[in-house]
């Protein structure tokens, strides 16, 4: 294997996984707050228990590589739905400095979505904890 992608891939998955556990607990700290800001956007409050699950468990999941490919999936999918929602969907009715800023979180988003791809692409990579039967897919050096 390459050396360089062995170790990077361990590396990637814990930056990557970062944003949603942090976010995760972040929002259990403020599930009220969350809850209302979820409905002032049109998603019901409801399903905040479900995003928290998401965040913290798809990204416990990717960090320790298992399971990595479905969670990276999915959060992957979830990045790009929430990224329209929250981010793309407010900045069409905003002007000036809030439109750049809703957008650069929406272009965030979408950032995150092809790291995660890049997961679900090749694997979780050195140092994970494999589900049995995942094989272990070796990338080819270019």
């Amino acid at each position: 294997m390459n050396s360089t992608r062995d170790y990077l891939s361990p590396i990637a998955r814990l930056l990557l996984s970062l944003v949603f556990i942090v976010a995760g607990f972040q929002k259990v700290g403020a599930y009220q707050e969350t809850v209302a800001y979820m409905e002032s956007q049109g998603v019901p409050g409801l399903l905040l228990p479900l995003v928290l699950a998401t965040e913290i468990g798809g990204g416990l999941m990717v960090a320790l590589g298992w399971h990595a490919r479905i969670a990276a999936m999915v959060l992957a999918a979830f990045s790009l739905l929430s990224g329209i929602v929250f981010h793309l969907m407010p900045a069409m009715e905003l002007a000036g400095p809030e439109y750049y800023g809703q957008m650069a979180h929406f272009w965030k988003n979408l950032a995150i979505a092809g790291g995660m791809a890049m997961i679900v692409a090749n694997g979780p990579g050195l140092f994970s904890l494999r589900s049995k039967g995942e094989p272990e897919v070796t990338v080819a050096a270019d």
